[in-house]
């Protein structure tokens, strides 16, 4: 995909659920085999890769965790991906709630924390994305069809053009990371590999 094009000034890199328990052979849902496609993707040093090039192009990065509050479950039992979250699993301020190695935040780039699936729902993203001056968006990050899924729907509905990429980016397994690559988001996003992203900003 040489035609992809990502103006460094109007792009912002979407970090979604880079966190320990999401993808770490040590975190919470390891058991799930996130772990292990997580390693299979090589997801880890490819949004790394990502990272370093967008930030050299000088493009935005907003990096989206998903949380648990100790206490009453704040985010909900009313379905069964929020009802196998916490108590322990991505507890604030814990270990596995924060940022996997190789993933974290750099400088005053924004974090913001959510409790629903959506990196848009509940927090101030698009908010912060059009002040920014922001019109597309380039999506990594963990679960592909999960939290990855419904961010990437929800930032075409609110009008930002998409860039999904497919190598920086893990689920459960592979047969899960093809269906929602090649059937859930084929027409609503461009999916490109980490080496066109790259090259992408590098152009930029």
């Amino acid at each position: 995909m040489t035609d992809l094009t990502l103006p460094a000034a109007t792009t912002a890199v979407l970090v979604v659920d880079m966190q320990n328990d999401n993808l770490h052979p040590d975190g919470a849902f390891a058991a799930s085999g996130a772990a292990a496609h997580a390693a299979e993707q090589d997801v880890v040093a490819n949004v790394g890769a990502v990272l370093v090039a967008a930030r050299a192009a000088g493009a935005a990065v907003v990096h989206n965790q998903i949380v648990v509050h100790p206490g009453r479950p704040s985010g909900g039992t009313n379905a069964p991906i929020f009802r196998m979250l916490g108590p322990e699993s991505l507890l604030v301020g814990s270990w596995g709630a924060a940022a996997v190695e190789g993933t974290e935040p750099v400088g005053d780039e924004l974090v913001l924390q959510r409790i629903r699936m959506s990196a848009f729902n509940g927090t101030a993203l698009d908010t912060v994305l059009r002040n920014y001056g922001i019109d597309r968006v380039v999506v990594v990050g963990v679960w592909t069809n999960m939290a990855v899924e419904h961010t990437v729907r929800d930032a075409a509905d609110a009008g930002y053009e998409v860039t999904i990429v497919s190598d920086a980016t893990s689920s459960i397994n592979a047969d899960w990371q093809r269906a929602a690559l090649g059937y859930a988001l084929t027409n609503i996003a461009t999916v490109a590999t980490t080496t066109e992203v790259v090259e992408a900003f590098t152009r930029s």
